[in-house]
């Protein structure tokens, strides 16, 4: 292993951390992620909201499930950060879904 200190796969969050740094911020995001599509989802009755939040629940009940179950060390970590970028990006797709068919045409 690199033991350079700048390089992003040697920072403590993904090499020493036990994982609640993970599921706090994991929480938080999944909480805003769910208010918004809610939020939209009165606005646009088209069901990707309610799909949305149905994916980003699951996902950090994985990421709860991954720090239970998988032995300490880096690939926890690993695992816990790319669900977590896949809470943001089921979001972000869910959002621009719904704004784009709200564009009249």
């Amino acid at each position: 292993m690199d033991d350079d200190p700048t390089k992003v796969t040697n920072q403590p969050s993904l090499t020493t951390s036990t994982g609640r740094i993970w599921l706090v911020l994991g929480a938080i995001m999944a909480a805003i992620a769910v208010v918004l599509l809610w939020s939209l989802q009165l606005v646009n009755s088209t069901g990707v909201a309610i799909v949305g939040i149905v994916v980003i629940l699951l996902l950090y009940v994985a990421m709860i499930e991954i720090r239970l179950l998988v032995r300490g060390g880096r690939l926890r970590l690993m695992l816990m950060a790319v669900c977590f970028g896949a809470i943001a990006a089921v979001a972000l797709v869910c959002v621009l879904v719904i704004g784009m068919s709200q564009i009249p045409r």
